[in-house]
């Protein structure tokens, strides 16, 4: 039989018993499908959910075996390679044989294709080493790599992984994105990276109102949400035309009560109608026109229902817009010039070896390159931590650094504290409406910064520096989408391209860099 999984009624909770998503119904069959929403909303609660590690009173089949990889397991002293495809002690039997050292019982136990389809599983994500190598050794996102090779290598009949691009420079993406475009087997996939997502077979969305499954890949998911958006602008359209319409009818139908009230009243006024005549027809009129009302009402009441819910699914569906100032930087503004650089932790070992740079006016550039290649060294020099061994460098202009912590933000003050600090000159109603283009409205812009999402933080940060009256005209990016659902991405995005001044970001995210207009590329290290 092949593999799937079932979700039927299932309901996902917080730790504190709050609903997360409501009665899932699902079916997962043996494709490739990117699980997709906002942080926060279950996706990895779902995982866990159906790898068996949280146990429901019904509703989640599972045929076939299930493998998990998972954001963040950290090696520890000791452990090699080897350790996480659980085959130390079957690779140590090989090593006696290879020695000599063996008895005839091991030696008929030896796997002697052991070390080469190691190799092939490790090669399969794009890594080249022993599987002796000790953890410790690895960065974070080789020890990524070689945790999705001992999945391959444990060859289960369904994958569950959670973002398993997080931390890769772009070999090791590219690497697990092409394992994952060959794949011919069930698979999972949480991720907000939109390259890995144009690989899946479908999309299913987590939502607060449930799951929806979108067949296709991204590019058909995000065609859609936009077919969505147009359906809910028309219904909004609708439920408008028929408030007024009701609210239009019900004007002419109390005018003309009220008309036909004033000609009763001289009538019986002339005694033209007897009284107890008059009274009955009152009281038809009284009865009719009470029934009228209550049927106008509730369809009122329908339509204004309508108009609720529409407002809200488009302010959920619409793409994230925001104006800002201009930093009206000329063209011709020298704004960073590194010349000649070498910096780096140890004197004997320089990581930025004769580097230079420079950007002109409001130019777009990324840095790129592996892991290790001298990214966060560079932003480090930039940022005034470690100063050139020789060389200089220095920064010409206005300018912000966004690290991964958002440290421009003062973690104990609310968003609209942090604006106010930032952009002193600004009012009250400047700072409300600055805050409300990056969706910090009313009582959210009272947010304490310590309590806000990884998205909410750099948001926040972002509508901080760029919805003063005068943004810095240089803004120094370190990863701006690491550990971001989508929606937050694309709201930085919209931020960023609204934003004229020069950029100099450190990115993987190679469709982040096109969002936003990256106009060159300068690679550290290896090739990226």
């Amino acid at each position: 039989m092949p593999s799937s999984i079932i979700l039927s009624r299932v309901t996902l909770t917080a730790p504190d018993g709050r609903t997360l998503v409501p009665n899932i119904d699902l079916n997962f069959a043996s494709e490739r499908t990117g699980l997709v929403g906002r942080n926060g909303v279950g996706k990895t609660t779902l995982l866990s959910l159906i790898a068996g590690h949280h146990r429901p009173g019904s509703g989640v089949t599972a045929i076939g075996t299930v493998g998990v990889l998972r954001q963040s397991v950290q090696g520890t002293d000791g452990e090699a390679i080897v350790d996480l495809f659980g085959l130390r002690a079957a690779l140590a039997l090989l090593r006696r044989a290879e020695e000599g050292d063996a008895t005839s019982d091991e030696l008929a136990e030896a796997d002697w294709t052991l070390e080469a389809r190691l190799a092939a599983a490790l090669s399969s994500v794009g890594l080249d080493a022993s599987p002796e190598t000790p953890l410790i050794k690895l960065s974070g996102g080789q020890l990524t790599r070689v945790r999705l090779a001992a999945l391959i290598f444990a060859r289960p009949d369904f994958l569950l992984l959670d973002e398993p691009t997080n931390n890769l420079d772009r070999g090791g993406r590219r690497a697990v994105i092409e394992f994952l475009a060959g794949l011919r087997r069930g698979a999972i996939i949480v991720s907000h990276d939109r390259e890995l997502l144009e690989t899946m077979d479908a999309i299913v969305e987590l939502t607060s109102l449930g799951a929806t499954r979108y067949g296709g890949n991204w590019s058909h998911f995000c065609h859609s949400k936009q077919l969505e958006l147009a359906a809910v602008r028309r219904g909004l359209v609708d439920a408008e035309k028929r408030l007024a319409d009701i609210d239009r009818k019900a004007q002419d139908a109390a005018e003309s009560k009220a008309r036909k009230d004033a000609g009763g009243q001289k009538k019986r006024g002339k005694g033209g109608i007897p009284r107890i005549l008059s009274g009955a027809r009152k009281d038809r009129s009284e009865d009719t026109g009470g029934e009228s009302r209550r049927l106008t009402e509730r369809r009122r009441t329908q339509a204004v229902e309508d108009s609720r819910i529409a407002r809200g699914r488009i302010e959920v569906l619409q793409p994230f817009k925001v104006v800002i100032p201009s930093t009206r930087l000329p063209t011709s503004k020298a704004v960073l010039q590194i010349d000649g650089v070498n910096v780096g932790y140890d004197r004997n070992i320089p990581i930025l070896k004769d580097f230079s740079l420079s950007l002109t006016g409001p130019e777009r550039v990324a840095i790129v390159g592996p892991n290790g290649s001298g990214k966060t060294t560079l932003l480090k020099l930039l940022g005034g931590q470690l100063k050139p061994w020789s060389g200089t460098a220095r920064v010409l202009t206005t300018s912000a650094m966004f690290d991964q912590t958002v440290s421009v933000l003062d973690p104990v003050a609310s968003v609209l504290e942090n604006f106010r600090r930032i952009n002193p000159a600004a009012g009250e109603n400047a700072c409300r409406a600055s805050l409300a283009q990056f969706m910090y409205r009313a009582d959210a812009a009272t947010q304490t910064v310590a309590c806000l999402s990884g998205g909410q933080l750099l948001r926040a940060g972002l509508a901080c520096v760029l919805g003063g009256l005068e943004p810095p005209s240089l803004l120094i990016m370190d990863e701006p989408t690491n550990h971001l659902d989508i929606d937050s991405i694309e709201a930085v995005e919209a931020g960023l391209r609204a934003y004229d001044g020069a950029l100099l970001v450190v990115s993987h995210d190679e469709a982040f860099m096109d969002a936003i207009g990256i106009s060159r590329r300068v690679s550290l290290g290896a090739a990226a």
